[in-house]
């Protein structure tokens, strides 16, 4: 089985959900004529980064009757996508959010784990905290989300390996900083760390970052797509919206596991173990 998948680095207008939709929109049409399987949007790709007392303005409830969600739900009823917003629960709590819609439903959301709060970011000054990585079941397998900070934490996508994913879906608003060798050492970074999960978890990674400024930042794109050999299988510019293409031959997880079964011989029971002896020390 193949999957077609294209990523969407976009530049988003601060606290404007009805232009950012309208884009969404845009690039989901413009995907679908490329005959596009899944679409992926970065973080907060409904608002905009910089929120901070904008957020209870553009937040929502993922359902079948939100302004916002209800044309999003009608445009995946033949294309799954992801999208990044604010989401607040019944008890006016705000997260940082993906949603991954499918079929005209919403399949999965998941909720930043990790909201930073050094160096530049103060995002729990605004937002709660999510509280789980769970795998969820798509057409094409069994899949994970993660936002930005949360696959800085190993343990993020390691939970969602043993819960089954074997695509992981990875959206960020990662504003360059440095530069090593010629080119922005936030951009190497995350880069390296991509493809050395692809080989680790012998999975496929997909990751999609936004363009532009805002607020003082510049936010560099790059998008990229790891196979489970830790191959590139496709990149997007930096510093430009497009969307990037990549097909994603699923037999290769096959093909890497028979090689090297690093899944096979994870002993969970041993990590539980010593997860316990270090928590009670």
């Amino acid at each position: 089985m193949r999957l077609n998948i294209a990523l969407a680095q976009i530049n988003t207008k601060l606290g404007d959900v009805k232009s950012n939709l309208e884009k969404h929109l845009a690039c989901i049409n413009e995907a679908r004529k490329s005959g596009v399987d899944l679409l992926l949007f970065p973080e907060l790709s409904l608002t905009g980064y910089a929120l901070q007392d904008l957020v209870s303005a553009v937040a929502h409830r993922p359902a079948a009757d939100d302004p916002v969600f209800k044309p999003l739900l009608e445009a995946s009823r033949d294309l799954d996508l992801v999208a990044g917003f604010v989401e607040e629960d019944s008890r006016h709590r705000f997260f940082i959010a993906s949603a991954y819609l499918s079929q005209g439903k919403i399949v999965h959301i998941h909720r930043k784990v990790y909201p930073p709060t050094y160096g530049l970011f103060d995002e729990k000054r605004f937002f709660a905290s999510g509280d789980s990585f769970r795998a969820f079941d798509t057409r094409f397998g069994r899949a994970g989300l993660l936002i930005c900070e949360d696959f800085w934490h190993i343990s993020s996508p390691y939970l969602l390996w043993l819960d089954g994913a074997d695509l992981f879906l990875m959206t960020s608003a990662s504003p360059g900083r440095g530069v090593t060798d010629k080119q922005l050492g936030s951009a190497k970074w995350v880069e390296t760390v991509n493809q050395t999960y692809a080989g680790l978890f012998t999975s496929f990674f997909a990751h999609t970052n936004r363009v532009g400024f805002e607020d003082g930042l510049n936010f560099w794109g790059g998008a990229t797509v790891y196979d489970p050999d830790g191959k590139l299988l496709a990149k997007g510019a930096y510093d430009e919206e497009a969307l990037t293409y990549a097909e994603l031959d699923l037999a290769q997880l096959r093909r890497t596991r028979a090689r090297l079964p690093l899944l096979r011989d994870e002993s969970t029971s041993l990590v539980q173990k010593e997860m316990v002896r270090i928590l009670q020390r």
